[in-house]
């Protein structure tokens, strides 16, 4: 069995988004268990490329290093994922005696530099849907009402979602041609007009829905459902509120709406 020694990383680099990007490699001793992170942890004690070029180490975010905050995602491999859970085993392509793993920033968000992204869009998409519980105070408003077990367990799966930009990349409807909100934002409107208090707003929410950046945007391509690393059940709540904004807009038409 061939055993790795090295690890290459090919990075795609970029000083800001007005400069051109350009690729970079770079080896570092193989060891067991290491993911994207350590391995750029690793890379940036010592950046020298593999034709002897010391450079600045690459820039790229991390918090966490358990895929919750999201910070870390970019296309490991072609693959849109979080690189703090990428183990080299595992997303390397083994050639010769090297774990070979290739770079490269989100395509879909302002470039800061190298791996690092603005996502910014995101959590204005969050505001846009208005993905809070109003409340007035936070005094004890004592015992919550009743829920159905079924809608209680479609909202904690739905509030998983990390706001990391997976769906985002991976949507074909999110380019620079469209509007689309994209499916996080739609994945949290549904979570908060399932909550008893949220659903005060749920109108202005759906009158987002119907707008030119809303749902009737999503080709139904359920990308976004397969790359998302929480399993937020995405095209779930797009056909909910896919019924929700239709309903909502009869209603208005009639002048029921409210």
């Amino acid at each position: 069995m061939i055993m790795a020694k090295v690890i290459r990383l090919k990075i795609q680099r970029q000083k800001d988004r007005s400069s051109a990007p350009h690729w970079e490699t770079f080896e570092i001793p193989y060891m067991e268990n290491m993911n994207v992170i350590s391995s750029l942890m690793e890379l940036r004690k010592n950046p020298v490329t593999t034709d002897g070029k010391s450079v600045e180490p690459p820039a790229w975010e991390a918090a966490c290093l358990e895929e919750v905050c999201g910070t870390c995602t970019m296309i490991v491999n072609g693959m849109i994922r979080q690189a703090c859970s990428a183990q080299i085993d595992e997303v390397g392509t083994l050639v010769g005696d090297a774990y070979e793993v290739e770079l490269k920033p989100m395509s879909k968000f302002p470039l800061i530099r190298d791996l690092i992204v603005d996502r910014s869009k995101m959590f204005e998409n969050l505001i846009k849907v208005k993905a809070w519980v109003p409340i007035d105070g936070s005094y004890d408003l004592g015992m919550a009402q009743p829920q159905d077990d079924n809608v209680r367990k479609l909202r904690y799966k739905l509030s998983q979602c990390m706001t990391c930009g997976c769906c985002m990349e991976a949507c074909p409807q999110v380019n620079e041609r469209t509007e689309f909100i994209g499916p996080a934002a739609i994945g949290q409107a549904l979570l908060f007009n399932l909550h008893p208090v949220g659903q005060a707003l749920s109108a202005e929410r759906l009158e987002v829905m119907t707008s030119a950046e809303g749902i009737t945007n999503c080709g139904n391509a359920q990308n976004c459902v397969k790359v998302c690393p929480k399993g937020v059940p995405l095209t779930q709540a797009i056909a909910e509120l896919n019924r929700a904004t239709t309903v909502y807009t009869v209603k208005k038409w009639l002048g029921l709406a409210g």
